[in-house]
């Protein structure tokens, strides 16, 4: 035992070292573990927080991407409007079968393969536009021994001519291309008809040349012609028989009662038949009423051009409600048929087209759009909408002996035929003439408007109609929407977020924020079918309510704010600290209820029983039943969430020492308040208030469905409106791709676009300026 102790205490000291060293290998063993994974700990989050900068970097740029790629979209869909028209010569030869006689007339086919000539000797010459190869010749039926006294053609579109005989009596034919196919290309036939059959009409009993002549041809045929010093109208109308097809013509005849010294040289009538002008060798004009053809009557005399002008040229616009003069100074007025002052038409000078400073020799209008053509005397092809009031091309093609023209049904292709018996054939670039600055953004004068105007009107059934671009009542309407919506929401979500980050308990807050948060997620499609069916009628139903209810209301909480002021202490310490919001809300409904209740005797007492028709009546204002007051509650509403939940959070992010201290130096809650805490939080209100504003400037159900989408200029709140979204969802549908509409559209969108980019980036520089000037709070 005593050799074992020894033994213990000899060998201790190496056993305490062995001991001493394997504890220390095993600290330092720990201790490189612990190094390890701290290491490797380390590493894992810095190629966390890597990969959390490369995806907020990716992201944030993947949406700058994105908003260029928008905006470059959508330049490249409404670049198209602004390029600007071009004409290029195709082809010059000389004029098919010039042997025939002179041209009278040359018209086009609509695929601008085949034209036709009609000449001074009766004869019509079909020929190919690309080469002047003559395709047919037809021959009218003149009878022997009368000739051609007069020549004049009817509708354009119809293809109409009328010949006037020296006999008195008259031709009617319509030059048609019929197109057909035979392996697989197109074939186009060109042929002559004759709607009041082959044989010549008596126009002039007496058997006097006529000097002059004009048709129009529909269900009835009205023909005007001068012979002998007199101007008669003859029309033929088809029996109606149930059995023969061919039952003849009703024939009525009448006798104008021409002015006194009326040199007549042209003669014109519009497409209904209703209208008649006869236009003198001094620029005067008179407007005759043939509604009733066996009666007509004279409306109006009007001097059309200035003193000292003649007439050279005059045509329909499309459509048949503008006149088109050309005088002999080179200038194109248009003359619209509206109403005068005492509801009678008359006709209005409502613009002017200098086109050259030689005569307007011919003028050729569109089939399809409210352009036109026109030539001079210098042989200077000048192309024009009249609503734009655009020049859009203006090129030499023939010479100063140029004796007639035509402009193809698609407006894409022109003939000219020069004096040295030369026709030039153009090709026409001209897709979007109808939009310009002044019709997107200037009052223009319509047609039938009795002055000019903002107007939206994009479609119609008709290629007779003028389409009415101006964006103007769209900004109108989207601005006037959301003023009324952020009147609306503004006050009530930021007094709201006041109450709720600042001085309501926190116990409540967490049952107030978020259910007013959830408020957002409603669906703007239903909040916009709420709108238009059940709060709508209600409005109108309850107006007077509803201005009383912005009376009662206040009065109540203030009421009822004395009444608690002047409660027992001990009874209004027993409501917990910042519970008292919960104490007005029976308040508030209680005098909402009442303000609607009483709003049927206050409107029988006080408005006549209706304050809409008192409205009416008394300031002259209207009430349509969806207008901006529905659209400012309904968008107000969904507003509401967006403005309350960031201004909430700005105030009550405001730091606690700011608060406290300015509450130990002796300012109430209130000076706080206002002088404190709104000011740091401002950057964070006013991106609230613009977040809002964009909210309501982009929205598109609640005003589709609220607003009756009326795109009408009127501030007042009992009035409907359309904004430029509501527009676009509307109208993008029915509208054809490519076209005008389509690419106006468009721009509708793109304004929209740049609207709501620079507001967003003016907000955002004054958010960081306000950043900047109360971050020293």
């Amino acid at each position: 035992m005593n050799l074992g102790l020894f033994s213990f205490v000899f060998h201790c000291p190496n056993n305490l070292q062995n001991v001493g060293m394997s504890e220390s290998n095993l600290n330092y063993q720990s201790a490189g573990m612990k190094t390890d994974t701290g290491r490797h700990y380390h590493q894992w989050r810095l190629i966390k927080d890597q990969l959390a900068r490369y995806g907020v970097v990716i992201g944030g740029l993947g949406i700058i991407v994105a908003i260029a790629l928008i905006f470059f979209f959508l330049l490249y869909s409404v670049f198209p409007l602004f390029i600007p028209a071009a004409a290029e010569s195709a082809a010059h030869y000389d004029v098919p079968e010039k042997t025939l006689g002179n041209t009278l007339l040359l018209t086009m086919d609509e695929q601008n393969q085949m034209a036709s000539r009609f000449t001074d000797s009766g004869q019509v010459v079909f020929f190919e536009v690309a080469t002047g190869k003559t395709v047919d010749v037809k021959s009218l039926p003149i009878p022997a021994g009368a000739h051609i006294s007069s020549f004049a053609q009817g509708s354009p579109a119809e293809g109409e001519v009328i010949y006037g005989l020296s006999d008195g009596r008259a031709i009617v034919a319509k030059s048609q291309y019929q197109e057909s196919y035979a392996d697989d290309r197109r074939v186009i036939t060109p042929s002559l008809s004759y709607p009041l059959g082959e044989a010549p009409l008596m126009v002039d009993d007496t058997g006097a040349a006529l000097e002059k002549v004009a048709v129009k041809t529909n269900d009835t045929t009205t023909i005007v012609a001068k012979a002998a010093d007199k101007v008669r109208l003859v029309s033929f109308e088809k029996k109606e028989s149930l059995f023969d097809e061919e039952a003849g013509l009703n024939r009525t005849d009448a006798v104008l009662n021409m002015p006194a010294a009326f040199n007549l040289t042209d003669i014109i009538i519009d497409r209904e038949q209703r209208s008649l002008y006869l236009i003198s060798s001094d620029g005067r004009l008179s407007f005759f009423d043939i509604s009733n053809k066996s009666s007509p009557a004279i409306r109006q005399q009007q001097n059309v051009v200035a003193a000292g002008e003649k007439i050279a040229s005059i045509a329909f616009l499309n459509g048949d409600l503008s006149l088109l003069v050309g005088d002999s100074s080179g200038l194109v007025s248009q003359w619209n048929l509206g109403r005068d002052d005492m509801r009678q038409p008359a006709l209005r000078k409502i613009r002017s087209f200098k086109v050259s400073d030689s005569p307007v020799i011919g003028i050729y209008a569109e089939q399809r759009r409210k352009g036109f053509m026109t030539l001079d005397a210098n042989g200077v092809v000048g192309i024009y909408h009249s609503t734009a009031e655009r020049e859009l091309v203006k090129k030499p093609v023939g010479d100063a002996g140029s004796i007639a023209a035509t402009l193809s049904p698609k407006a894409n292709a022109f003939l000219v035929q020069s004096g040295d018996n030369t026709l030039h054939f153009w090709r026409v670039e001209n897709e979007h003439p109808e939009v310009s600055m002044k019709v997107l953004w200037q009052e223009v004068w319509y047609e039938s408007y009795p002055k000019p105007s903002y107007i939206w009107q994009s479609s119609s059934a008709s290629n007779d109609f003028e389409p009415k671009y101006s964006l103007v009542p769209l900004v109108f309407g989207t601005l006037k929407a959301a003023f009324y919506s952020m009147l609306f929401a503004v006050p009530l979500s930021l007094m709201g977020a006041i109450y709720t980050a600042y001085f309501m308990t926190p116990a409540m807050r967490r049952y107030v924020k978020p259910s007013i948060e959830m408020m957002g997620a409603l669906p703007t499609v239903i909040l916009g079918f709420l709108a238009g069916l059940w709060l709508a009628p209600f409005i109108e139903a309850h107006l007077a309510g509803l201005f009383a209810l912005l009376m009662i209301v206040p009065l109540a909480v203030m009421l009822f704010a004395f009444l608690w002021q002047n409660l027992p202490e001990d009874l209004r310490q027993k409501m917990p600290e910042g519970w008292d919001a919960a104490l007005l809300i029976p308040v508030i409904l209680l005098s909402g209820w009442f303000a609607f209740a009483v709003s049927v005797p206050l409107e029988a007492a006080l408005f006549n029983g209706s304050l809409r028709e008192w409205f009416k009546a008394e300031l002259g204002i209207g009430y349509d039943q969806r207008n901006a007051l529905v659209v400012g509650v309904a968008m107000g509403f969904a507003v509401i969430p967006t403005i309350f939940s960031i201004a909430e959070d700005a105030i009550f992010s405001v730091p606690k020492h700011l608060t406290v201290g300015s509450l130990a130096l002796g300012a109430t809650p209130w000076q706080t308040m206002t002088r404190v805490v709104l000011l740091t939080a401002s950057p964070g209100i006013f991106s609230a208030i613009m977040i809002g504003l964009g909210r309501a400037v982009g929205e598109t159900m609640i005003v589709l469905m609220a607003t009756g989408n009326t795109p009408v200029m009127d501030l007042s709140i009992f009035q409907g409106m359309r904004t430029l979204s509501a527009n676009i969802a509307v109208e993008m549908p029915e509208s054809e791709v490519d076209g005008t509409h389509y690419r106006v559209l468009f721009l509708a969108a793109l304004v929209l676009f740049l609207f709501t980019f620079i507001v967003n980036t003016l907000a955002e520089v004054i958010r960081q300026r306000l950043r900047e000037k109360y971050s020293s709070l």
